[in-house]
């Protein structure tokens, strides 16, 4: 059950989501990576990503779930892809036009990232350590991804897809206010869409 966060205090609720990370990392690390195959499949025959859309992914790290086959698969229809930069504490990601074969300069956390031009994409696919059935979403704890959807859905429409493996799914999240719902999750087993926020 989602935890109304209204009746949370603020360092309990950081300690329930402190503790459901520990957890999640846990449970993905036993999903099978061989699921991972699955993604572009799904996405493809969905057309799920419109002509001409500018996509941004992120390049896995650890056991996150590789999304790489289906980056290729974008580039190859001809899809702008982009992926995020990390900036100081705060402030919201940027995107960077990737291509296959360009050149990935580490940054902090263990991410990665291209210095290409800036660009505002029209799909995000977005990590995460676990995901519930209303569509809300627990990443890792430094609120990157909330600041840069609420300001995306300030200003442009933009699909939110988190990407995980189906294990990743829990009953429930601790969730705060500001806390950002996906508009969809993909997994191996297919595309599903939640009500909207």
């Amino acid at each position: 059950m989602t935890i109304p966060s209204a009746r949370v205090a603020p360092h309990t609720l950081d300690e329930l989501k402190r503790l459901a990370r520990v957890a999640a990392r846990a449970v993905r690390a036993q999903c099978d990576p061989a699921g991972a195959a699955l993604l572009a499949q799904h996405v493809l025959s969905a057309g799920l990503v419109p002509p001409g859309a500018v996509v941004s992914g992120f390049w896995p790290m650890g056991d996150e779930i590789d999304i790489r086959p289906l980056l290729h698969a974008l580039a190859e229809r001809g899809h702008v892809l982009a992926l995020p930069a990390t900036p100081p504490r705060g402030r919201p990601l940027t995107f960077h036009i990737w291509r296959p074969g360009d050149t990935l300069r580490p940054e902090r956390f263990g991410t990665v990232t291209v210095d290409g031009p800036v660009v505002t994409p029209d799909v995000l696919l977005v990590p995460l350590l676990a995901f519930d059935r209303r569509g809300h979403r627990l990443g890792y704890g430094g609120g990157y991804y909330d600041r840069t959807l609420a300001a995306l859905r300030a200003q442009t429409r933009v699909i939110v897809i988190g990407i995980a493996y189906s294990g990743q799914e829990k009953p429930g999240l601790p969730v705060a206010p500001h806390d950002e719902k996906l508009d969809m999750v993909l997994t191996e087993k297919g595309l599903r869409h939640f009500p909207k926020r």
